[in-house]
């Protein structure tokens, strides 16, 4: 049994604690807020951007795994989150003495420039463009410069239980992709990306890096189109760019490097992810359905 604090307890952080507690270590949850959490982690109510709070964190800790989101879509919020949050905790577990053997931090592949359909991995160079990108890469390296072993996961876009945006926008025909070259979008489901931070976790020595995506990369097209048929909708409209085509980036990221440690993905694409989600929604409206009935019968 290890001990593991979850620094930035919020979607992905909880859904790993979960995992994490099922294989029977204790593990803390920090966030500001700590009444969404779920029952089986321990809360630790802390701020991430305020050092004080972090001045008593759990004694003992093993592992620790960096998931905090920023607040604001600004530069300020991503500096808050990815540099100060992450300079804040590698004080606190330092001045406190705590002998942890690997911090794991999910960064994201938006420190990625390539936008001409390119091939990227771990090796390929990061020069962002976006403060979002920038500011993750900051935080990179303070923890790659810091004393403590640590491990970096670039996750592609998540989707998942309660990421339906996507799902509702080409129901309701507002998807629209952009005519002309492929335009390449790389995911993960959530339920992997929390199985891919246990997964490393159990290593004896994994890498400083890792790509966290799935096995293919998409173009955006073929993905609406795949989400219209199984909707029975009409399939998306074609828009010009200045309507809104290149949003992401367009690169085709690999998952080599990940795959070669062994780890087994459940939803190897977007086809297995999107088609549990529907199943999911699909089952909630029958639910939902059936509890009306259930209220005009009585």
């Amino acid at each position: 049994m290890a001990n593991i604090l979850i620094a930035g307890c919020g979607d992905i952080g909880s859904a790993l604690a979960e995992r994490l507690r099922i294989d029977g270590h204790r593990v803390w949850g920090l966030r500001r807020h700590t009444a969404g959490l779920p029952i089986s982690i321990q809360p630790f109510v802390a701020d991430l951007a305020v050092p004080e709070t972090l001045q008593a964190l759990p004694p003992g800790l093993d592992f620790v795994f960096y998931t905090a989101a920023s607040d604001a879509a600004s530069d300020e919020g991503y500096r808050r989150a990815y540099v100060d949050g992450v300079h804040n905790i590698l004080t606190a577990l330092a001045s406190q003495r705590q002998a942890i053997r690997r911090i794991f931090f999910t960064s994201s592949t938006g420190v990625y420039a390539q936008s001409a359909g390119e091939w990227v991995d771990e090796l390929s160079p990061t020069q962002p463009q976006h403060f979002s990108g920038v500011r993750m890469l900051e935080g990179e390296r303070l923890l790659l410069d810091s004393p403590f072993p640590a491990t970096i996961v670039r996750l592609g876009g998540i989707y998942g239980p309660g990421r339906t945006r996507l799902i509702r926008q080409v129901r309701q025909g507002e998807a629209v992709y952009r005519d002309g070259p492929a335009l390449y979008t790389n995911r993960i489901h959530r339920a992997d990306c929390a199985g891919v931070l246990c997964h490393l976790m159990t290593l004896a020595q994994p890498e400083t890096l890792y790509l966290g995506v799935d096995h293919e990369p998409a173009e955006q097209k073929t993905v609406y189109g795949w989400l219209a048929q199984q909707l029975k909708v009409a399939p998306p409209r074609i828009a010009s760019l200045s309507e809104g085509g290149n949003r992401g980036g367009n690169k085709r990221c690999r998952n080599t490097k990940l795959v070669d440690t062994g780890y087994v993905f459940q939803y190897p694409s977007f086809r297995e992810g999107y088609a549990a989600e529907l199943a999911e929604l699909a089952a909630e409206a029958h639910g939902a359905g059936m509890a009306t009935l259930d209220c005009r019968a009585s």
